[in-house]
């Protein structure tokens, strides 16, 4: 039976038919409909699963999805979107730095674990969201614990004998004249009960001056734990195993935490406070087993390049003698095994796995069989032409150009970019794609970057005067980029 927690992430979900995904997605990624339509079916599947009878819940394999097309179409932007819309544990991996087992580098169930580590994250920030609150109001007392000590029994002792004997034994001590605020003079006596009050009265006021934001100057003197010795961090080769890394941990809980205090200011301490706080509030066990639920029942692992790793059959050999190996480990994951893990067992039969690639050198039938069936459905992309740049800089919300004009803004500035200008930066940048490498609207990047280094050196300099940006503008400041056949510079 899934957590309280799981269900209401996968309820979420409920409100997403695939037409709101893609309609989300459009928010940010031109064009590519086919993909969009792909990846909502499968996000959406997520929640028809879990509605579906016990019996067969189980039976619902996810359709795994492979992204053919040139790189800078949208492939990584398309599968961060979707986990994000979806709030589901998202972890993006390169095939390409996976060996097969037995060569030193990272082993393919180094992919699950990340997952896991992603989820952790995920619901641990959540769970300190849901307790939030109540820790700012515990690190408020501590911080008046620090600013104002409480009176000790001892020092309260104390009082109580001097004031005895300076009476006489009459039982009545001297007397303590406070004058407040209005000017009134008002007699209080030195007995526990009128010091105490003092105290709450005082501890009242440095509360308010601490939420004003009065006392964020003053120091303070905090106890922090110190962190692990890095020598066990030396024991780890690069490439080990999952078992050492557990047993490196194991020894570095095994020894005796050291504390050691330090004076910092108010605004400091808070932040130790806080996260020690939260630290007491969330129960990790909690986290640790929602976290390992959603990833087995929401888990998104991104795997890029996956064309890096497939080639021809005869061509295997050499410094390419891992691939159909690193292909062979991915089977297991990608049909549904149990992986290790150093929170526990996590079992992939339900994790969607999303590949994309290029396929410029190889083709998706390069792939060994087997790994052809487990990924059943394949989406090619389509590259990007000289009118889908012009949408990149105009329509999603994070535009480039709507990112230049918030860099400007911080300077005072206003920066406006003409019809005119958008379209001669799409028709450079599409002409720069044909005579080089196409990498898509990657090249955008490119071309803004050298027609606005000259503008973003000066402003500083040069007021808040606004600046538009006009097609002349661009083709006197790119000219170089036009007429230089020697491109190598502008290549990212």
């Amino acid at each position: 039976m899934p957590s309280k927690h799981t269900q209401q992430a996968v309820a979420r979900l409920a409100d997403l038919t695939p037409r709101q995904i893609v309609a989300e997605l459009d928010r940010y990624i031109v064009g590519q409909d086919e993909a969009k339509k792909a990846v909502a079916i499968a996000l959406r599947n997520r929640w028809r699963r879990q509605q579906a009878p016990e019996g067969i819940r189980d039976e619902i394999s996810p359709n795994n999805i492979i992204l053919i097309g040139p790189t800078g179409v949208g492939k990584t932007e398309i599968a961060r979107r979707l986990a994000r819309l979806a709030g589901a544990p998202f972890s993006k991996v390169e095939a390409s730095k996976f060996t097969e087992v037995g060569y030193v580098g990272r082993d393919v169930e180094s992919m699950v674990r990340d997952l896991v580590e992603s989820a952790i994250d995920m619901v641990r920030t959540e769970r300190e969201n849901e307790v939030e609150d109540l820790a700012y109001e515990h690190v408020d007392e501590r911080l008046l614990d620090l600013l104002l000590p409480r009176p000790s029994e001892a020092t309260a002792e104390g009082q109580r004998g001097s004031a005895s004997a300076a009476a006489g034994g009459a039982g009545t001590g001297p007397s303590l004249f406070v004058v407040s605020s209005g000017g009134e003079v008002a007699r209080e006596g030195s007995s526990p009960e009128a010091a105490t009050d003092r105290y709450n009265r005082t501890r009242d006021k440095l509360r308010q001056l601490l939420r004003d934001g009065q006392l964020e100057d003053r120091e303070v003197e905090v106890e922090v734990t110190q962190q692990g010795a890095p020598m066990f961090d030396m024991l780890v080769p690069q490439g080990a195993p999952e078992g050492v890394e557990n047993f490196t941990e194991m020894l570095q809980d095994m020894m005796p935490k050291r504390r050691k205090k330090r004076t910092v200011k108010v605004s400091e301490a808070r932040r130790i406070l806080l996260d020690q706080e939260l630290e007491k509030l969330v129960d990790m066990e909690d986290v640790t087993s929602d976290a390992l639920e959603r990833v087995e029942k929401m888990g998104i692992i991104f795997l890029d390049e996956i064309d890096k790793i497939a080639g021809e059959r005869s061509q295997m050999g050499g410094p390419d003698v891992s691939r159909e190996g690193v292909q062979r480990d991915l089977l297991p994951i990608v049909e549904g095994s149990n992986v290790q893990t150093k929170y526990g067992m996590v079992k992939t039969d339900h994790v969607l796995f999303i590949a994309a690639g290029a396929f410029h050198v190889s083709k998706p039938s390069d792939l060994i069989p087997e790994l052809q069936g487990r990924f059943p459905i394949r989406v090619e992309l389509k590259p990007l032409t000289e009118q889908d740049f012009v949408r990149i800089m105009t329509e999603p919300e994070n535009a480039l150009t709507k990112q230049y004009a918030a860099l400007v803004s911080a300077e005072g500035a206003l920066l406006t970019f003409t019809d005119d200008a958008i379209a001669e930066l799409a028709r450079i940048a599409t002409g720069v794609n044909e005579r080089m490498e196409n990498i898509g609207a990657r090249r955008l990047h490119t071309v803004m970057s050298s027609l606005l280094e000259d503008v973003l050196y000066d402003l500083p300099d040069r007021g808040t005067k606004p600046i538009t940006i006009d097609g002349a503008t661009v083709r006197d400041r790119l000219k170089a980029i036009v007429d230089d056949e020697d491109l190598r510079r502008y290549i990212l």
